[in-house]
């Protein structure tokens, strides 16, 4: 299908856009990387480029080659890092693809559709919009692109969390402190007050084919998409999940419990912000548009269930 396309994942060396590139490879893209990471491929279609994805390093590769398409994945915390090399990535594909987060919505409209109200329009919390540092200028840069650069070959999309061999997550637990617990036998606190939320996350391979399939859909310009494979299970049901695969274990106490205890590691302002702003709402999202555009249904994306079996095993044989 992506045959004779080349398309540049800027910063893709991380799980994401693992992801993202073997669904391109898997449909016949020629696919180069950039990232600071030292990786290799068997595949001549995979090109890596071990660097940052500094200005100098990008027109290097521009003034030789066109890219259909660039998804790139860098987090700006000052957008107008982002406003500054915009007009280069631009210029120089047919169709680009900006990393978000679905980490912007409000707790406002249920289910969430690509239209509901963001934290920026939202909260009134000055210090929270000033100092914020990831969800704040997600949407600043959002807000760059719609208004400033309306009629650009982009494509805005909104990631939920994505769990891999290198983040096991659970609300705010991540990394591998869940199998740590399990081979311990510590007992995992949870807070009662979102055990039926249902949770913002998915498999990493679900998101990274999501937005690999947006490439170069006419439908997708100039558009908003959440990335989420519709699957909604809650934080009860996914900590269930971790109970039976890992032999976990978990004590679902009140939330002033499990605040106190320090198991939400609100060690910093971020931590706090991350645990107010986004883990303790309701993340019931309606992916029936990303899906339509992709042309892929819940049936063909992995269960979050096969999804930490398979990052399990992954796991497993890294640490043998």
């Amino acid at each position: 299908m992506y045959e004779n396309k080349r398309v540049l994942l800027i910063a893709g060396g991380g799980t994401l856009g693992t992801h993202v590139a073997n669904e391109l490879l898997s449909q016949g893209a020629t696919v180069e990387i950039i990232c600071p990471e030292e990786k290799h491929s068997d595949c001549e279609r995979q090109i890596f480029h071990r660097d940052y994805a500094s200005e100098k390093l990008l027109k290097e590769l521009f003034a030789k080659k066109h890219y259909d398409g660039i998804v790139n994945f860098i987090h700006y915390e000052d957008p107008e890092d982002y406003k500054a090399i915009h007009p280069l990535l631009i210029e120089n594909t047919d169709h680009l693809i900006f990393l978000s987060s679905y980490r912007i919505y409000a707790d406002v409209q249920h289910p969430i559709t690509e239209a509901a109200p963001r934290l920026t329009e939202v909260v009134k919390d000055e210090n929270f919009l000033r100092n914020e540092k990831y969800a704040v200028p997600k949407a600043r840069c959002e807000d760059y692109l719609r208004n400033e650069r309306k009629g650009d070959p982009f494509t805005i999309v909104r990631p939920v969390i994505s769990f891999s061999e290198r983040r096991f997550d659970l609300l705010m637990y991540s990394g591998d402190r869940i199998l740590q617990a399990a081979r311990t036998g510590e007992v995992l606190l949870m807070p009662e007050t979102v055990k039926d939320f249902t949770a913002g996350l998915d498999w990493a391979g679900n998101s990274g084919r999501l937005i690999a399939n947006l490439l170069f859909k006419k439908e997708a310009l100039g558009e908003t998409f959440t990335i989420y494979s519709g699957h909604g299970l809650t934080w009860g049901e996914i900590a269930s999940l971790y109970e039976r695969i890992t032999g976990v274990k978990f004590r679902w106490c009140p939330e002033r419990e499990y605040l106190d205890s320090g198991a939400a590691d609100l060690f910093c302002v971020a931590r706090e912000w991350q645990w107010i702003y986004d883990r303790k709402y309701n993340r019931d999202i309606d992916a029936s548009r990303v899906l339509k555009v992709t042309g892929l249904s819940a049936k063909d994306l992995t269960s979050i269930e096969d999804g930490i079996r398979y990052e399990l095993q992954k796991y497993n044989e890294g640490h043998q």
